[in-house]
């Protein structure tokens, strides 16, 4: 048997086959801010989570100064299997700043896990709600928070929510929601 002696089809002038490159789009996500001059005003928002947990999104809504149901990390509530929903373990809602020590660490506690999540990207969609005012009240530090949310994976829808949002987290927005009351 002799070995052929041909050359490759792309050194006799033919086209030299092309190679395949397949780009994988993926949407970028966005960083929404809705605020309005009163407190609980985003059951809209929290829809949407619901929503986007029961189509298969990983979710997780932090609520940084709801508090009266003890919650905490250890008893955070699941729901669809896929929207973990988390408030500080403190007897009732935080208006004012840290009473004591165990309030602001309660906040914190939620913050450092939903942080977590948010650098790790372990979830799909993260509501903060109402982020901005724990940064006003001295439970959080507003650069602390600014970047880490700088840091995000690109991937990750983050919506924050609240009375009070501070300059710099309403310039890192993509988008910028203010209710007003109906008058």
């Amino acid at each position: 048997m002799t070995a052929s002696l041909r050359k490759p089809a792309h050194e006799h002038g033919a086209p030299r086959p092309v190679r395949s490159l397949r780009l994988v789009a993926q949407q970028e996500g966005l960083l929404q801010i809705h605020t309005a001059p009163f407190r609980g005003s985003f059951g809209g928002v929290f829809s949407q989570a619901l929503r986007a947990a029961g189509l298969g999104s990983r979710v997780l809504i932090s609520q940084f100064l709801k508090g009266g149901v003890e919650q905490g990390l250890e008893r955070s509530l699941w729901l669809c299997g896929r929207l973990q929903w988390l408030r500080p373990d403190v007897p009732g809602c935080l208006e004012r700043a840290p009473a004591d020590d165990q309030e602001r660490l309660a906040v914190q506690e939620v913050w450092q896990f939903s942080r977590e999540q948010l650098l790790g990207g372990g979830v799909d969609l993260m509501v903060l709600d109402e982020l901005g005012l724990a940064v006003q009240l001295g439970y959080l530090e507003a650069q602390e928070v600014s970047e880490c949310l700088e840091q995000r994976p690109s991937h990750l829808d983050v919506i924050l929510t609240g009375p009070s949002m501070p300059a710099e987290l309403m310039a890192m927005a993509d988008q910028v929601t203010q209710l007003r009351r109906g008058g």
